[in-house]
């Protein structure tokens, strides 16, 4: 596939949320690929051990691999991380918007966290998607954006609105920035929706150390995100070791099912409409 031909031995990936998680090990694979890597994270020893390690796996070591202090949060630190990038490395072939934060919240909340969420998992996507793209359009070789989603952007699941509204305009951002690209003449780039399931990531493991049975490593959601790539997934909706693919594809139909059936929202939490969800799964516990 085209974007997927951008993944290759000295293009040049930005990758942001790169001290850990999924953004590090999407680092550490675009290394390992012979890729010059740009890491971008909040600065301090976090970003410092990543790039180390990141380093090591580098064909040129750190000759093809720069970590820069990035808050994508603020707009200008996006633009300088776009200047430093082309001055290090020249043209951008895949750009990774994963920085995400998940402090929590409710309703009726703190509204610092509600900003805070806002700033870095929407805007951050969106900045970051509109900063790097006029450039990788005119450069004109195959290229791709890859925005990091969530399925509690589609499901909406109570408990934090500030992520899931937040996750939500990432869909619906990346959905229209693809349309908008594939609509621009002579456009090489193309964008895709990273859906993690249940990753155990620092924002995930609220202090634990070991891994959830349930959990995939970062690692194994980067795999499956590459050979979703490969096969020209637009929407790349990650299993687990919980819940499988038809199990997701069901609880995003009951989602969309709110709407056509006018049913209350979030009626799959509702108790009148338990056992209606329970059956529609096919007596799948949720």
């Amino acid at each position: 596939m085209l974007s997927y031909s951008a993944i290759a031995k000295n293009n040049v990936a930005v990758v942001t949320g790169a001290a850990s998680g999924i953004g590090l090990a999407a680092a550490r694979r675009f290394a390992s690929i012979g890729m010059k890597v740009v890491m971008a994270d909040l600065p301090g020893d976090r970003l410092r051990a990543a790039e180390d390690s990141v380093e090591g796996l580098a064909a040129g070591a750190a000759a093809d691999v720069a970590a820069i202090a990035t808050d994508v949060s603020r707009p200008d630190e996006i633009v300088a991380l776009a200047r430093a990038t082309r001055e290090r490395f020249g043209h951008v072939h895949v750009l990774m918007n994963n920085a995400g934060i998940q402090p929590g919240s409710s309703m009726f909340g703190p509204l610092e966290n509600w900003e805070a969420v806002m700033s870095v998992n929407l805007w951050g996507v969106i900045n970051g998607s509109r900063i790097f793209a006029p450039a990788m359009i005119a450069h004109g070789e195959p290229a791709l954006i890859i925005n990091t989603g969530s399925k509690q952007g589609i499901t909406t699941p109570p408990g934090d609105p500030a992520y899931n509204i937040a996750k939500a305009g990432v869909k619906v951002f990346t959905e229209a920035l693809q349309h908008e690209l594939r609509n621009t003449e002579g456009c090489k780039v193309n964008a895709h929706l990273l859906i993690p399931g249940f990753v155990h990531t620092a924002l995930t493991a609220h202090g634990r150390t070991e891994k959830p049975a349930g959990a995939w490593t970062p690692e194994q959601t980067v795999d499956f995100m590459l050979e979703s790539l490969a096969g020209g997934d637009f929407y790349i909706l990650c299993p687990d070791n919980e819940v499988t693919r038809p199990t997701d594809e069901k609880r995003i139909l009951w989602a969309a099912g709110d709407v056509v059936e006018n049913r209350p929202p979030l009626s799959r939490w509702h108790p009148n409409y338990q056992a209606s969800f329970q059956a529609f799964l096919g007596g799948k516990r949720d």
